[in-house]
């Protein structure tokens, strides 16, 4: 910024030492040098603005790793609300986020009630996967047909919604499920996607954005840089120019980067891939999503991958995470201090308030 000021400064001057004479237009030399120097300043200036991350535009230091350690699933169990409650409490962790349309979301909503100070989001659920534990959608049954199983729920996977769901019911259960919230007496601090679906195709992912900035709740939202567009890319996301557009024209704060905690064959070798993540790491606001639920037989039977959630159950609150974190210099955030610094530093458009 410092060469952008000086090249700024020197054009000053080169204009001042041509202006007043018997033919105010400059000689060709320095004609072309200004010409030059001009688009110089204005793509140093483009790249500085272009390569700041959200951490630095909502007043974190440069160059710092942010980190947003993140509950998903919770209101799916009573296992999961357990794991969620204890680790909020404690500050083991930084944000969770429910889903309206399972079991135990009520328990877990009239918890956040009473405790309102924690950032509680909603896990926006259009899809129910698992084999004997299911539910089904929030909206009125004859609005979204698209979203419902020859079972009466939700589908099961993502591309069944993708190829049976409009997106005008896709937009009609995410307005059900935040008006349900609403209901229960709480402000859901940020919405998210379960599983992916609302990435799926452009029109949700327009419909998500939409919804989000209608309300003014942020959406996990992630800044399309080239780099981690790319990654997502070859994780296998269906990564558009449609979509990238979408986020850049989105009006709300966004992650810079987002990842799934890894999966490990043991605890120690699950807690070993963690550190490498957050090594791995480029500065800006990181969001990490986990599954963290307490260990029983009903966990057992509802997922599979119930053994990996009992350890996120548990990871975060491991002395040896906590040294890690503070020997990485790992600062933390959540969603509504992430809201917080977006309107002190009135980065974006008005967008409604609700």
């Amino acid at each position: 910024m410092r060469a952008v000021m000086s090249a700024a400064l020197f054009l000053f001057r080169v204009s001042r030492a041509h202006k007043g004479g018997q033919d105010a237009r400059p000689p060709r030399r320095a004609a072309a040098l200004v010409a030059f120097l001009t688009l110089t300043v204005w793509m140093a200036a483009t790249t500085v603005a272009l390569a700041e991350t959200w951490g630095e535009k909502l007043g974190y230091p440069a160059g710092k790793k942010v980190l947003i350690l993140h509950a998903d699933d919770i209101g799916m169990c009573y296992e999961a609300n357990q794991a969620a409650k204890a680790y909020l409490t404690a500050g083991h962790i930084q944000s969770a986020a429910l889903m309206v349309p399972c079991p135990w979301y009520n328990e877990m909503a009239d918890w956040y009630k009473q405790n309102p100070d924690y950032d509680c989001g909603l896990h926006l659920a259009l899809t129910s996967e698992w084999k004997w534990y299911r539910w089904g959608p929030v909206a009125d049954r004859a609005k979204v047909p698209g979203l419902i199983d020859n079972d009466g729920y939700l589908w099961r996977s993502v591309p069944s919604v993708v190829l049976a769901a409009k997106p005008s019911e896709i937009e009609a259960e995410i307005r059900a499920q935040i008006e349900r919230a609403i209901a229960k007496g709480t402000r859901p601090s940020h919405i998210d996607t379960h599983m992916g679906t609302l990435y799926a195709r452009p029109d949700y992912t327009q419909a998500y954005l939409k919804v989000a900035e209608e309300y003014r709740i942020p959406a996990m939202a992630i800044e399309p840089s080239p780099k981690v567009m790319e990654k997502f890319k070859k994780q296998g996301y269906p990564i558009s120019e449609a979509g990238n557009q979408l986020l850049r024209d989105y009006k709300l704060p966004k992650l810079d980067d987002f990842w799934s905690a890894p999966e490990g064959k043991t605890y120690q070798e699950k807690l070993d891939k963690f550190f490498e993540l957050v090594r791995s790491f480029d500065p800006g606001i990181n969001e990490i999503i986990f599954h963290p639920s307490v260990q029983t037989d009903c966990l057992k039977a509802i997922t599979g991958s119930w053994q990996q959630r009992v350890w996120e159950a548990q990871m975060f609150a491991d002395p040896a995470m906590h040294a890690f974190f503070e020997r990485e210099g790992i600062l933390f955030t959540n969603w509504k201090e992430m809201m917080r610094r977006f309107d002190e530093r009135k980065l974006g458009a008005a967008t409604g308030n609700r």
